[in-house]
């Protein structure tokens, strides 16, 4: 047993630094997913559950830097460290706290917590101040004191709180979603913080009241021969581990975000190779057919029974044409009233379909009134947002930029984004060649280029009939 504790002795600053990065890692995980964008309730909590590891870790790093600086720094520098050490203490378990909370909400409705929260926050402060200044003279005695009070109001019941509510979390919004990985990872997690809440919520310093003058870190050490901070490094790192699994939710997400844009752009392109179809080949047919019929009605007498039936049969064509025309409309939308062009853009750059997936920026040089025809807007705006589709799907870009602006005789449109740019040899499927179609409708150009960093699509639309 003293050879165990010697070792633990010895290695007493490498636990501490091990213990706080096990938490600084924990938040450093969580703040490098940005998801203000998911879909996700668990999305908007994770924030508090970051800064609770930030502000952990850097408190477990004060155990082992401040008694390092006491030989070199004065006495009242020190124990304005020790002030702040124990801020970081009770404003981490608060996060911990608000994590749980805000995770419970949306699906109990339990706003009381978070006055619970500033209730329990509030209460140790007013105790520390106040009855715990006077009953401990001694400094040493008030700070374990007051680390105690922390850890019993705080940490414990905060900790027992985020087990609770990520299991509820997990059954009521993750599991409908039949991610199984996921729903384990989140449940480990839960455990982890079930554990972390005992480990760090009952272990106090020694203090001179029930249950800490019983169940302390010295206890603790005589009684497991290891000391309760090799414990809770080893509960950080399970919590390390499963918030790290449980983000690949986000993954997952955007994952299938994708897959259903995806399938939204492949139908949209063969509702547009229908609707050519239909449009450059059947009507046309079904037209052609209808004035053969005509040219024949004009060769019969109109008194006789060939003429009546010609005369049905031209009815029944041109009903066909109607009702061909109508089933064009239906795969093929136009606009029915004129938009600005500007606020077309303004609303397709906040489209949460792509900008959700990735930063994009818009640069317009247009009058506010500068409007399109309806049928051409709907060219133009099927370009871009195919554009923004292959980048997010293909192009791995951080940010896109969009510049329209107005010459006297065009439109000019580009895109570009910070990608890692098209293949060298490029197979143009359905969705490049609807690009290059439309733009020809328009009578423009379309111009692709490859950048050093990304792609820039470029657009030149003709005045022509645009007012």
């Amino acid at each position: 047993m003293t050879l165990i504790q010697d070792f633990f002795n010895v290695n007493h600053d490498i636990i501490y630094f091990i213990y706080g990065l096990m938490f600084f890692v924990l938040g450093l995980a969580i703040s490098l997913q940005s998801r203000h964008s998911s879909h996700l309730d668990l999305a908007r909590s994770l924030p508090w559950l970051a800064a609770f590891g930030f502000l952990h870790g850097f408190h477990e790093w004060g155990d082992l830097f401040i008694p390092l600086q006491s030989e070199y720094l004065a006495p009242s520098v020190i124990v304005f460290l020790q002030y702040i050490h124990l801020i970081l203490l009770a404003s981490s378990f608060a996060t911990l706290f608000g994590f749980g909370a805000a995770l419970l909400e949306p699906i109990k409705h339990h706003k009381w917590l978070h006055i619970s929260l500033a209730i329990l926050l509030a209460g140790w402060l007013g105790l520390a101040l106040f009855p715990f200044r006077l009953w401990f003279p001694d400094f040493t005695g008030w700070y374990n004191a007051v680390n105690a009070l922390a850890r019993y109001l705080i940490c414990l019941p905060g900790g027992l709180l985020t087990a609770y509510a990520l299991r509820e979390h997990t059954l009521q919004r993750i599991t409908p979603y039949d991610m199984p990985k996921i729903v384990r990872a989140i449940q480990l997690a839960g455990i982890a913080m079930a554990a972390y809440a005992l480990a760090g919520g009952l272990i106090v310093p020694p203090v001179p009241f029930f249950p800490g003058n019983w169940l302390n870190t010295d206890s603790f050490t005589r009684w497991f021969l290891v000391p309760p901070q090799l414990i809770r490094a080893l509960i950080g790192l399970a919590m390390a581990w499963t918030t790290i699994r449980l983000l690949e939710v986000f993954e997952i997400e955007t994952t299938r975000r994708i897959e259903a844009m995806t399938k939204q752009q492949m139908l949209a392109a063969e509702r547009e190779r229908i609707a050519r179809e239909l449009h450059d080949g059947t009507i046309q047919k079904v037209y052609t057919a209808g004035l053969l019929v005509r040219s024949a009605q004009n060769l019969v007498s109109v008194d006789t029974p060939l003429a009546g039936r010609l005369s049905t049969a031209v009815g029944v064509l041109d009903d066909a044409i109607g009702d061909l025309r109508q089933n064009l409309n239906d795969l093929n939308p136009q606009p029915q009233q004129r938009e600005p062009f500007r606020a077309v853009l303004e609303r397709l750059v906040t489209d949460p379909r792509f900008s959700s997936l990735v930063d994009i920026s818009l640069d317009v040089d247009l009058p506010d009134a500068e409007c399109l025809d309806p049928e051409r807007c709907a060219h133009v705006l099927a370009i871009v947002q195919e554009t923004l589709a292959n980048i997010v799907r293909h192009a791995q870009a951080r940010s896109v930029k969009i510049a329209a602006r107005r010459t006297d005789s065009a439109l000019e449109l580009s895109v570009q984004d910070d990608g890692v740019g098209m293949p060298a040899q490029v197979v143009e499927g359905h969705g490049l060649k609807n690009m290059h179609d439309r733009a020809s409708l328009l009578h423009g150009r379309l111009e692709i280029t490859r950048l050093d960093k990304g792609t820039r699509v470029f657009l030149h639309v003709p005045r022509e009939v645009e007012k």
